[in-house]
């Protein structure tokens, strides 16, 4: 599976768009749409450049989801993709989401692991709230 377009709007809309380097909530250094790896601070980029750079990075997180058997329609797929996106494969490998995704467990269990995920820096913010109930419903849509 690839990400669908509903994804792709969903991530612009949670990460926006910014043409030059910033850092984000915890301080990574970041640009485009939620781009991080090997960014400066002072670094531009274009628009397509940000749209290229965001198809770059979801790449690699894609593969790795669509390794997980039990991750058998869109909705599920987009919503591990956007949290492995968000918080990287290595969150999701040793989290409790990823044992209750392997086991089978009921999709409100799921769901409620995915809502767990709401702090960066240990504040609760207001945009994981909204990111992690997006991805929350996602997984139990087709």
């Amino acid at each position: 599976m690839r990400s669908s377009e509903l994804l792709i709007n969903k991530i612009k809309e949670f990460e926006g768009c910014k043409l030059f380097a910033y850092r984000d909530s915890v301080g990574i250094p970041t640009i485009g749409i939620g781009h991080t790896k090997g960014v400066k601070m002072g670094q531009s980029i274009t628009m397509v450049q940000a749209e290229t750079l965001l198809k770059g990075d979801l790449l690699p997180v894609e593969n790795f989801v669509n390794t997980i058997k039990e991750v058998n329609t869109q909705g599920k797929f987009d919503a591990l993709v956007d949290f492995c996106f968000n918080l990287g494969i290595g969150k999701l490998q040793s989290s409790t989401l990823l044992r209750k995704i392997k086991i089978d467990a009921p999709t409100k269990d799921i769901q409620t692991e995915f809502l767990r995920w709401n702090k960066a820096g240990g504040r609760i913010l207001n945009g994981l709230v909204k990111r992690r109930t997006w991805e929350a419903n996602r997984w139990a849509q087709s």
